[in-house]
């Protein structure tokens, strides 16, 4: 199983703004901030203020934040929101046109292993998987989010 690119960044710009909640963020920082096409992060940010994960508040002074406190929001409820499809094979689907339907004991073998998997997300809020705060600094606001590792360019030195 394999979740999409929407929810891995959901989870990331959730992360982002856990991180910086002393302001409003904005869609081009945290798509900088990560590397993520501004286009797909719009449309995940819609879908998050939809679902009410976050605010967001229009304008030129604009940006968007959480809704709620990190530990009362959990990764699987937001999972949940963001994923189209959870039928991990054809006859857990709508669109079920397996000829194996009714002959076949996989459908819940799958179903059970989705939902132990689920549940396991149930029982993790965002602020398990936030950095823990610096110790060292005592001065800083905010945890910051480590950025991706640089990319290595060929024949640079």
């Amino acid at each position: 199983m394999r979740l999409t690119n929407m929810s891995d960044y959901a989870v990331r710009l959730l992360m982002y703004l856990s991180s910086h909640r002393d302001r409003l963020c904005t869609i081009a920082e945290i798509a900088q901030f990560y590397g993520i096409s501004e286009p797909h992060l719009m449309k995940i940010t819609h879908r998050l203020a939809q679902h009410g994960w976050i605010r967001t508040v229009r304008g030129k002074n604009g940006g968007m934040e959480l809704a709620h406190e990190p530990r009362d929001i959990a990764l699987g409820a937001l999972i949940r929101d963001m994923e189209n499809d959870l039928a991990l094979v054809e006859c857990m689907g709508a669109e079920n046109h397996c000829i194996l339907t009714g002959h076949c004991g996989l459908k819940p073998v799958i179903a059970g292993a989705l939902k132990a998997f689920m549940d396991y997300l149930d029982s993790h809020t965002l602020a398990d998987v936030l950095p823990p705060a610096p110790l060292a600094d005592p001065a800083a606001s905010a945890v910051r989010i480590a950025a991706p590792p640089a990319r290595k360019v060929v024949g640079a030195r």
